[in-house]
Parts: structure tokens; sequence; C-alpha cells
């Protein structure tokens, strides 16, 4: 099989924390010069933007020189840029980093803060605030955390080794365990293994259960229960989006402060991070498939609804993440 030709390297830096954007121009279209590609291409910029940013020499070529706004058109070319950032309210609360060697770093993300730049959430992610604050630029996050969801990430420091963590999640030799605050329900016989098929589709703010071949798959244990509330021990083996919350939603104890499950509720405000999904990502443990090193990490983070459920509960309390 013919391997495709890995990108030449961006030639430029990265700014706060996040990457250039590159763009390869497609093979066929009508455009007869890069500039008007990048216009089609990027219609949410605004009216003038691709102009602006051309006239400003903003948009470089592989050697690092600006692209002229009447370059012609080439397929197959590569062009960097950055992005205009959205405006973002700025999550006021730490990146912990647990443990760092030369291989991976893991740290202890927040509520709220976002794992990678996508969508509206670019520089507040954990992933631009690490690259930042450590010097890290070549840092990658090896999976991805909800971003209401806080908890143990685990980022790689070689772009060269991403691949042989990643291969911990997709052979399933990774072992995570999460903490939940919900509802209690006596009558609800646990431990137990929920097995499901979740599918998610883009555009759909929440993902479903569908008959099928399941591809997700919990453990679900009750830790302790006081006052109404449980705390339960979770332990995925699959790692569909919004798993966890699926199914504890499914047996009808759903996460505390889930917007999603069981029903979508309204978008809470920019900026308001009193009360915050009480789902934590508890527990790390793999073997380094680089140094062979057994690890075991633990977060701690404590979720606020089990600690106090008022002070989490109390809308005007500010949030202490």
């Amino acid at each position: 099989m013919r391997r495709r030709t890995p990108p030449p390297p961006a030639p430029l830096p990265q700014r706060d924390g996040v990457d250039p954007v590159r763009v390869r121009l497609p093979v066929g279209g009508a455009w007869a010069t890069v500039r008007e590609h990048l216009v089609e291409r990027l219609t949410g910029a605004g009216p003038g933007t691709i102009e602006s940013m051309f006239a400003d020499g903003l948009v470089v070529g592989a050697d690092g020189l600006a692209v002229a706004p009447d370059a012609p058109y080439r397929a197959g070319m590569f062009v960097w840029f950055h992005r205009e950032l959205p405006a973002e309210v700025p999550v006021p609360f730490p990146v912990e980093v647990v443990y760092r060697d030369e291989h991976i770093v893991v740290a202890d993300k927040p509520h709220f803060l976002a794992t990678t730049p996508r969508g509206t959430h670019v520089a507040q992610t954990a992933l631009a605030r690490l690259r930042s604050e450590l010097g890290v630029p070549t840092l990658t996050a090896a999976h991805r955390l909800d971003r209401l969801t806080a908890g143990l990430v685990l980022f790689t420091v070689r772009p060269e080794e991403r691949g042989a963590y990643q291969t911990l999640f997709r052979d399933r030799q990774l072992r995570k365990e999460y903490e939940a605050v919900a509802p209690y329900d006596p009558t609800l016989a646990l431990p137990r293994t929920l097995r499901s098929r979740i599918v998610k589709e883009r555009g759909v703010p929440a993902a479903r259960e569908v008959a099928g071949e399941p591809n997700a798959e919990t453990r679900v244990e009750l830790a302790e229960h006081r006052a109404g509330l449980g705390r339960y021990r979770l332990v995925p083996t699959t790692g569909q989006t919004h798993q966890l919350r699926v199914h504890l939603a499914s047996l009808g104890v759903p996460v505390l402060g889930d917007p999603l499950y069981p029903e979508v509720t309204a978008p809470v405000p920019a900026g308001d991070f009193r009360r915050p999904l009480q789902l934590l990502a508890r527990r790390l443990e793999f073997t380094d498939p680089v140094t062979g090193t057994d690890h075991t990490f633990l977060s701690e983070r404590r979720l606020r609804a089990w600690t106090s459920y008022t002070d989490w509960a109390d809308p005007d309390r500010p949030h202490r993440d």
C-alpha cells in the first residue's frame, strides 16, 4: 500500500500554545489563485478577513514566506496562518501536573476546561495552557475528556511516540476509573456491567442508545450513599462519547449537573462555573509502552456535591474547582 507523504513542518510558531492552521489545496476546482480558494473555503472568517490576511502577509507557504494575494492556485500546495482566536471567557481554575517525564505529562484537568482546541474553545484548553506553561510546544493529548468532566488526562511529549500511547486506549491496555455523584436508588441492583450501542450524531448535542451490537461497556458500582445521593465508581472498557453519562442516565440515576442527560437543558451563560458536572476521571493505570514503567495515577480533586451538597447546589456560591 502506498504511504501518504507527510506534510512539511509548520513554518509558523505556535501562538498561546495553539498551532497555526494548515491548509492543503485540493485537486480540482476552478480557483485561479490561492486567495480565491481560501475566501470560498473559509466562509466563517467574515467579509474581507482573508483579503486582509493576504495583504498583511499572514498567509505563508512551506518556506515561511508570505503568499502573494495573486499567487496562482497549485493543487497539493500547503499554506499556514494563525486563526483569529474566538473571544473566550477564561476558565479560572489551574491545570495541575500530576506527573512529568521526557515522554509523557499526566495532568489533572478542572471542570469546564476543554482538553484540546475545538470549536469555540481554543486557547482556553488544557493542551494550549500546558504547552505555554511547561514550554513544550510538541505536547499532544493521547485522549480527551469532555469539557465538563474533570480529572486525569495523558499527554505525550514526543510526536513520534504518540502512536504508542494511543495504542493503549485502542487495545484497552489502560485502566480508567471514574467517580460520579448521582441520586441514590435503593432498588437499583449494583454492581452491574452495562453493555449497549451508543451513537453520537454530528451536530446533535446528546448521544443516544440504539438497538444493535454493543459498542459501549461500563462497570457500575456503588461506593457509598447518604442523604439520597450515591457516590458511584465507574470502570469503562470502551470510550464512546458521553458513555458514562448515558449509562448512568439509563439506570435512572443521571450524573448531577448534567445538562444533556436525561434531557437537554438550556445552556448556562458563558462564565457560569457554579454547578459543575459531578463526574471525575479519578484513576489511570497503565504500563508505559516506551519505558516499560508501571504507572498508577490518582486525581486529587473531590466532587463538590459529595463533600458539600449545599455548597454545590446553591447557585449564589462561587465555584471552587
